[in-house]
């Protein structure tokens, strides 16, 4: 944990370069590469239940989803990252750095939208230590932050799953999609990471899986001894 800050001076923003581990490979989006891949893993009818939650989304089309992110990345300061399985190549899902405070060394993971193929594997997990290690071991912030619907009981779920502590309820916080928001706040700090990084690369590691991909001990098994 960094307690004098006398010398500190501003972070480098998130999000420029390829992150990629064992299974998967997270690219900064370029929408001339990965327009096509992106909508039809998480574009149209078939995935509206993704975005359920979000303040953007479903998309209809291509154009939509491209002009909601470019907006969002304009006007926002969002650094978008693309999620490609490596075993086949295939666009499995996306995720962003928001509220991005590189004067205070802060950010957040948020916009996160996993495909069918990727919803609870060992590759969404991967992802997001991959973001994770980039925030901290990269560029060295003091803060990550992880927010969401408190209605939403699968990513508040997520977060604690990951490493984040949970930090409290923004009551009434958003209208969103014609109704009300609480939101529920997670965090990692910097001191805090060492470990959150040893338990999810202990948990991680292919001996912790079977020949099926099964996981052999749970990764909040794995942060109990980190």
């Amino acid at each position: 944990m960094m307690t004098d800050l006398t010398s500190w001076s501003p972070r480098a923003l998130p999000g420029n370069k390829v992150l990629e581990g064992r299974r998967v490979r997270l690219e900064p989006l370029v929408w001339s590469a990965h327009r096509q891949g992106l909508f039809s893993a998480l574009g149209g009818a078939a995935h509206a239940a993704i975005w359920r939650y979000m303040a953007i989304g479903p998309f209809a089309s291509a154009d939509i989803m491209e002009r909601v992110f470019s907006e969002a990345i304009t006007e926002g300061g969002w650094r978008t990252l693309v999620i490609r399985r490596l075993s086949d190549g295939k666009i499995v899902g996306m995720a962003s750095y928001m509220r991005n405070r590189p004067d205070h060394g802060s950010t957040e993971v948020g916009s996160i939208a996993y495909s069918p193929l990727l919803q609870n594997s060992a590759g969404g997990t991967e992802a997001m230590a991959l973001m994770a290690s980039h925030v901290f071991d990269d560029l060295r912030y003091r803060r990550y932050e992880w927010k969401c619907d408190a209605a939403n009981a699968a990513s508040r779920s997520a977060a604690e799953r990951l490493g984040f502590t949970f930090e409290g309820i923004f009551r009434q916080d958003l209208v969103m999609k014609g109704r009300n928001r609480d939101t529920a706040w997670f965090s990692i700090i910097d001191s805090e990471w060492p470990a959150r990084r040893a338990a999810l690369t202990s948990w991680l590691d292919p001996k912790n899986f079977d020949e099926d991909g099964k996981q052999l001990r749970r990764l909040q098994d794995f942060r109990k001894t980190a």
